[in-house]
């Protein structure tokens, strides 16, 4: 990995990292999959592939925070039916990890930030036309697991872009806004940790990326505060509508760059 370290960032770009730190403890504990801006942040800030390694602990002191926050609505259940096919797309990730390069990560990271964003765009298309989009996407709950747990996994190994892949299997089972936030924190605490060994074994997570992830948590504890004061009040619709945008452009600036 390059020297990744908070003196080795100009002012502007810590200052623009810190602000991707803070949406990351925000997303955790208001609108779950928000956190795909900070993961284009990230990617045009930093090298795409030590990008990844940085990201991962903030993730997961977000992580930390929401399941103190929900823990209670969890549903173990839902849980259990992901948890194998999530892991054998982890493994995959880790394979593709061994085998690109930066340039091919970058291109990998837009095109799966663009690809989530069409399918919750015809999602939201979907429902409101008055169509199942459960119905239209699988016919039994048991491939829908498997089929959105190997496409998470896979996606959140190679960019931490699992949030929207979780996002829209949570929303298509029915789950409300408590369960929703205390299933996928859960999930993401335990996927999250998981992901560390491969992590530092692909290199990702080093000492100097550790350094960095020290000062941005700073970032991530009040943001989280943030989205728990904010979940009750937030316009959550509008917020979407401005997270797609971004997630569009964040997206369009890593495949063209």
């Amino acid at each position: 990995m390059n020297m990744m370290t908070p003196w080795h960032l100009s002012v502007a770009e810590f200052a623009v990292l810190g602000l991707a730190a803070l949406l990351v403890g925000f997303s955790k504990t208001a609108v779950s999959g928000a956190n795909t801006v900070s993961l284009a942040i990230f990617a045009a800030v930093l090298p795409a592939r030590a990008s990844t390694g940085v990201l991962l602990p903030l993730l997961i002191v977000g992580d930390v925070l929401a399941v103190l926050t929900y823990r209670r609505h969890a549903h173990w259940p839902t849980l259990w039916k992901l948890f194998p096919a999530v892991g054998g797309g982890v493994v995959l990730g880790t394979l593709f990890l061994v085998w690109a390069d930066d340039q091919i990560v970058r291109t990998s990271i837009g095109a799966i930030l663009l690809l989530m964003t069409a399918v919750t765009l015809w999602r939201r298309r979907a429902a409101d036309k008055g169509d199942d989009p459960d119905e239209i996407t699988t016919r039994a709950g048991r491939a829908k697991a498997r089929s959105y747990g190997v496409l998470g996994g896979f996606t959140t190994m190679v960019a931490n872009a699992g949030g929207p892949v979780m996002s829209l299997y949570l929303l298509s089972a029915g789950f409300r806004k408590l369960g929703f936030l205390g299933t996928s924190a859960i999930f993401f605490l335990i996927v999250n940790l998981a992901k560390v060994p491969f992590s530092v074994g692909l290199g990702l997570i080093d000492g100097p990326s550790l350094l960095l992830d020290a000062a941005l948590a700073l970032f991530v504890v009040p943001g989280a505060f943030l989205g728990k004061w904010a979940v009750t009040r937030i316009n959550q619709r509008i917020f979407e509508q401005l997270v797609i945008a971004a997630t569009i452009v964040g997206g369009l600036q890593l495949l063209l760059h």
